[in-house]
């Protein structure tokens, strides 16, 4: 009996270890307390830059309206899309006039534009792509005090794998984080491994992979922490696809089960001694 005593008090010891290793495989950040005991510097870079076949809300302002004109028309752009017009020869909150349409960059990565012709675009942020298009506007001739600005339109990221709801995510702004992307899909299901998060992101034409691992501290100075148009994100699942909870409860229900059973027969076994 005290044998039998004893095993039991040993699988509950393990039972309660597993349990614990368990645990620190669903709970993100676990370092955190140590790692940001004094504030961290952000050095990631978030700002998104253009790529080919990226399509650009591309918006022409001046006080002259005249000047504008060629920019106000349904121009056939061949790979640069259709020239849609989003608001042409209409007044903006300053008075001013406004026009602007719709692009894609091209293969080679130059957008077309009406009478000013290609601008090399690719490579460059929102911003800076912005001011090469003021520069190309007024090397024309065109407008002396061009105002452009430039958005990405079809800014988009994929997440496949292990969440609760796989989908491409639409891009709501310059500063998305992974953690923003996956929590639009639910978060990570709980058959998906959060030390297993594959990034894929395209570079000068390369295909890059980045592994995360969400459980640590050390995925806010990852380089794929902030998100990229195009990227793909892959959760890895466990091997146990048939749980409906964590890990942790997978171990706990194999223990309860296995505890049962040492149970039952511990009680035979004194029934039979007696």
């Amino acid at each position: 009996m005290k044998k039998n005593a004893s095993l039991l008090l040993v699988l509950l010891a393990m039972l309660l270890t597993t349990s614990c290793v368990s645990t620190k495989k669903i709970v993100y950040f676990q370092d955190s307390d140590q790692v940001f005991s004094q504030a961290q510097q952000i050095l990631q870079q978030y700002e998104m830059r253009l790529k080919p076949a990226d399509q650009v809300f591309i918006k022409v302002t001046c006080s002259e309206p005249d000047l504008l004109s060629i920019f106000a028309q349904d121009v056939v752009m061949g790979t640069a899309g259709g020239g849609t017009n989003m608001s042409s020869s209409s007044l903006n909150t300053s008075g001013s006039m406004t026009n602007a349409y719709g692009y894609t960059v091209t293969n080679d990565g130059y957008v077309i534009l009406p009478a000013v012709g290609r601008v090399s675009v690719v490579g460059l942020t929102m911003d800076e792509a912005a001011r090469r298009i003021e520069k190309s506007i007024i090397d024309a001739n065109l407008i002396k005090d061009p105002e452009v600005t430039v958005l990405l339109l079809n800014a988009r990221v994929a997440v496949l794998g292990a969440v609760k709801a796989p989908q491409v995510v639409s891009l709501t702004s310059e500063r998305n984080t992974i953690l923003d992307v996956l929590s639009r899909c639910g978060d990570i299901a709980d058959t998906g491994l959060r030390q297993k998060v594959t990034l894929y992101r395209e570079v000068n034409g390369e295909r890059k992979k980045y592994s995360i691992d969400l459980t640590t501290s050390d995925v806010f100075q990852n380089p794929a922490y902030y998100v990229q148009q195009n990227d793909l994100i892959y959760v890895e699942p466990n091997k146990s696809q048939s749980v409906k909870s964590s890990a942790f409860y997978t171990f706990l229900g194999a223990g309860a089960s296995i505890i049962s059973v040492i149970s039952s027969i511990v009680s035979i076994v004194i029934l039979v001694t007696k």
